[in-house]
């Protein structure tokens, strides 16, 4: 009989070191059939384990097996590397458990007997095990207490869109229980420019563009997009590539420095008609169109979608014409101004404004420094409303006090819903400048149903949370009376430029 000692000793000798095991079969993986079958990394997996940092942020298309390779590294440090603390995060307790029992007990309980008894599982639970070596792993949705030595993140995308709450926890307790120079890997696809998870990777990124040299405590930014993943292919036979998807191809190719073949054109294009708008949040080209994609439960997705295929983000000339303004005016003196222009039927968002804690004193200061020529200020109905102080003003005559004239005051809407209805109505006529606006796109973009956790679904109301100034200032242009058509303004006249 083959004992302990003869198990290591042959395991060291086919598999001497950890890419060896994650390479070549040492752990046995449950297949989507429900089959066993030895794990070996794919292209994606291996270059991810090369390049990684210590402190690595992802941003990946689906089924790119990320989750599972990064969760059995985590699995071979603890079982080789005595008093390895290692934890995992998902956005919810079921998705914690369901990897803890597919992978990480799964590799485990596949691991041969013999080895088992050497490191063997001295807690087996749920949620949790820790082996006799000294090591542990634990799942949950926060881990806020303890020490780790290596943290794990999935789908944090998702976590700061459906609980923000629960991010914030993560960033703040659970990354702390991580020692500078230890491991944090932050996996997921994009849930819209909401939240943490688009903020790391925004910042990563742009650090590596600058070639800035990374500190312990700055994440390394990895993307994997679809087309990287050898399955992702189809016979092209009988499938139809459209003059716009063509062009589609065209600007990737030439963005991502690669060359896409028929069949994975041909892959693409059928999956695109299945998934429809999610198709460049599901499985992005770019890391910039993957952030593009709206949220789940987002109110605006299709129709900004359609405002950028039709080139209507972009960079907007500011004409010598009348601006005017919408408002707004938050809680907690938080507010947003967006400002426009009206070029026949066209309605031109050209620059937006938000701060909060700031009187009305503040926000004329900078509609003066903008220099526009104003002809109309659009308040929301309360800012007729007398507030609880001394004087018993409204807001609109402290803006009037403060210089902000002619103010007009729209009526009040009915419902919430009515708002957004206007608001899909009026869209089909907006263009917004891309880059003085990118906030208001940032709040159309994550403008959103709560998510019901209790229920597993949206509720029929919107979530209130930082886009929702930005988005109200939006809708005061929808619902506000809506001019005739002007004759279109001489387009050769002065402008003062998109600079």
């Amino acid at each position: 009989m083959v004992g302990p000692a003869e198990v290591l000793a042959l395991a060291a000798k086919r598999w001497p070191d950890k890419r060896a095991r994650l390479s070549d079969g040492f752990y046995k993986i449950k297949t989507k059939d429900g089959s066993t079958q030895p794990f070996r990394m794919n292209a994606d997996q291996a270059r991810f384990l090369a390049d990684r940092h210590g402190m690595d942020v992802v941003l990946k298309a689906r089924q790119k097996g990320f989750t599972t390779v990064i969760q059995l590294d985590m699995l071979d440090d603890c079982l080789f590397i005595p008093n390895t603390s290692a934890g995992v995060i998902a956005h919810n307790l079921n998705d914690a458990k369901a990897f803890f029992a597919d992978k990480i007990k799964f590799a485990y309980d596949n691991l041969p007997g013999a080895f088992r008894e050497v490191v063997s599982a001295e807690q087996d639970a749920a949620d949790s095990m820790k082996f006799s070596n000294g090591s542990s792993i634990r799942v949950g949705t926060s881990l806020r207490s303890g020490t780790l030595q290596r943290l794990h993140v999935s789908e944090y995308g998702k976590l700061c869109a459906k609980y923000p709450e629960k991010a914030r926890e993560v960033r703040t307790g659970a990354f702390n229980t991580v020692q500078v120079g230890q491991s944090i890997t932050v996996e997921s696809t994009a849930e819209g420019q909401a939240g943490d998870f688009f903020d790391m990777c925004e910042a990563a990124r742009k650090k590596e563009e600058s070639g800035a040299k990374l500190t312990p405590l700055d994440f390394k930014f990895h993307f994997a997009p679809w087309f990287t993943s050898e399955e992702y292919r189809l016979d092209p036979d009988g499938v139809i590539v459209t003059r716009e998807t063509e062009e589609y191809f065209a600007k990737v190719e030439a963005e991502m420095g690669v060359s896409l073949d028929p069949w994975q054109r041909a892959w693409y294009v059928k999956k695109a008609e299945q998934q429809g708008d999610d198709i460049k949040r599901e499985y992005p080209s770019t890391p910039k169109e993957a952030f593009e994609a709206s949220v789940e439960g987002a109110y605006f997705g299709p129709q900004l979608t359609a405002m950028r295929k039709q080139g209507r983000i972009c960079r907007i000339p500011i004409l010598d014409a009348p601006v005017y303004t919408t408002w707004d005016l938050g809680l907690d003196d938080s507010m947003a101004i967006t400002f426009w222009q009206d070029v026949g039927l066209e309605r031109r968002a050209i620059d937006y404004y938000e701060n909060n804690g700031e009187g009305f004193g503040h926000y004329a200061r900078i509609l003066s420094e903008r220099g526009y020529n104003y002809s109309r200020h659009y308040m929301p109905h309360d800012a007729d409303h007398r507030m609880l102080n001394v004087k018993a003003t409204t807001r609109r005559q402290e803006a009037e006090s403060a210089g902000i004239k002619p103010i007009e005051v729209l009526k009040r809407i009915a419902t919430e819903q009515d708002g957004i209805e206007a608001s899909r109505a009026f869209m089909p006529k907006v263009y917004i400048d891309e880059d003085r606006c990118a906030q208001l796109i940032k709040c159309l973009d994550s403008y959103r149903k709560e998510w019901d956790d209790k229920r597993g679904c949206f509720k029929d109301h919107p979530l209130h949370d930082w886009s929702s100034h930005g988005y109200k200032s939006f809708e005061g242009a929808a619902i506000r009376p809506q001019p005739q058509a002007q004759q279109p303004i001489d387009l050769s006249r002065l402008t003062r430029g998109i600079a």
